[in-house]
């Protein structure tokens, strides 16, 4: 148990959205005495009051602050446009030359335009903030030298976090040891098979940091195994609040928008020139001025969509069913067998642990062909992966006992 404070780190990732990886990729290169050490931890975490002190220095473990913005800022947002200003000048000009009729439709169209993006933007917020109110998440750290279950947001740099099947990583976190863990990393690599994560340092010197066995992180789960780790970083400074903070930037301008926001300063410079020669000319010969705009806007997703360039796609799940499906068995010549359908239905089913994507395959796959029967055979025992495929033993129906292994051979 330590109650040191805890090292110097460098500054959080800078406004454009970067990952500063130097701290996780520091502690990844050292042993876990010395990663111990660079985090101001030990082997049984943190006192519960050394996790407050840490929790008010560096925040609270979340990526960023939920709370919707105050009413007259997202009111304000709304009437910083470009077409609303446009129609209030021309409002006020036709009103001042007494052309009320044409002055009420304007008002009209910026009385509505405004209050349903307004309301509509105020419901979604509500909406967000009730669906986060419903999530209660948790992890499993170490105070005290005990376990307890403390809440995601309170985790903190230098906790011992423990991690099992089915767990959330709740940060950025370096392996100190790890049974048959296997994480799934797909929100942050887009891969839907799980990665092997162990305690080794193994590896090439200037490795990726998402490459790195004895790293996890934050938004990645646990699929199987067992796992007991330091964290390194939280909050905002963790590789998903840096992406988090790129995707929840202000979205580019799209075509349409550069289009009607570059014709609408267009016709505001146009009036600003024409209406004094207008109110000039009238009142020297027909002592009357009128005028009218209207606007019809179409759908842009046409315009944009005429405008794209390059469409980026990712290759898996964007354009499948993001579903691994078994097509054939085959043996070693290339040939379909039933013996090796046999044999990877005994593994997928008899298995103990969560289901991988290809054992979920292989379970549906049987679900179609009934005539393919387990009935007979037992589990007698399961050897765990490490450096060897995983296998699974079972007795056959005469009595014989067949091996079979999973992953492939050495």
């Amino acid at each position: 148990m330590t109650t040191a404070a805890p090292p110097g780190r460098g500054a959080p990732p800078g406004a454009a959205g970067g990952w500063d990886s130097g701290r996780v990729q520091e502690v990844a290169r050292t042993d876990r005495d010395a990663a111990l050490r660079l985090c101001g931890s030990a082997s049984d975490g943190l006192t519960q009051e050394e996790a407050e002190r840490r929790l008010a220095t560096s925040g609270a473990n979340e990526i960023a602050a939920h709370g919707p913005p105050p009413w007259p800022l997202r009111l304000l947002h709304t009437l910083r446009n470009p077409l609303v200003i446009l129609l209030a000048v021309l409002a006020a000009v036709s009103l001042a030359t007494g052309d009320v009729r044409a002055a009420t439709v304007m008002a009209l169209m910026i009385v509505l335009g405004v209050t349903l993006r307004f309301v509509q933007e105020a419901r979604a917020d509500s909406a967000a903030a009730a669906l986060r109110a419903m999530i209660k998440v948790t992890a499993t750290a170490l105070r005290d030298g005990r376990p307890r279950e403390v809440p995601l947001r309170e985790i903190v740099p230098g906790d011992i976090v423990l991690l099992a099947a089915g767990d959330m990583v709740p940060a950025d976190v370096r392996l100190l040891t790890a049974k048959d863990l296997f994480v799934s990393q797909s929100s942050l690599t887009g891969e839907s098979l799980p990665v092997e994560k162990g305690d080794t340092l193994a590896g090439v010197p200037d490795q990726a940091p998402l490459e790195r066995a004895n790293l996890c992180f934050l938004g990645t789960s646990v699929q199987s195994g067992t796992a007991k780790a330091v964290v390194v970083e939280t909050g905002g400074r963790t590789l998903f609040g840096a992406m988090a903070r790129s995707i929840t930037q202000a979205p580019p301008e799209t075509a349409f928008d550069r289009g009607i926001n570059r014709f609408t300063w267009l016709m505001i410079r146009f009036i600003a020139v024409m209406v004094p020669v207008v109110f000039l000319i009238n009142g020297l010969t027909k002592h009357d001025w009128h005028g009218a705009f209207f606007f019809a806007l179409g759908l842009n997703a046409i315009q944009n969509f005429g405008a794209m360039d390059v469409l980026c796609t990712d290759k898996t799940g964007t354009l499948t069913m993001d579903t691994v499906i078994l097509e054939r068995h085959c043996d070693v010549q290339g040939k379909e067998s039933d013996r090796v359908l046999v044999d990877a239905m005994l593994i997928s089913h008899l298995q103990t642990g969560l289901k991988s994507t290809l054992d979920q395959a292989i379970l549906r796959h049987r679900e179609g062909h009934p005539e393919v029967s387990l009935d007979g055979y037992r589990k007698v025992d399961e050897m765990p992966r490490r450096s060897r495929p995983r296998a699974r033993r079972s007795r056959a129906r005469r009595g014989l006992r067949r091996t079979c292994a999973k992953n492939a051979m050495p």
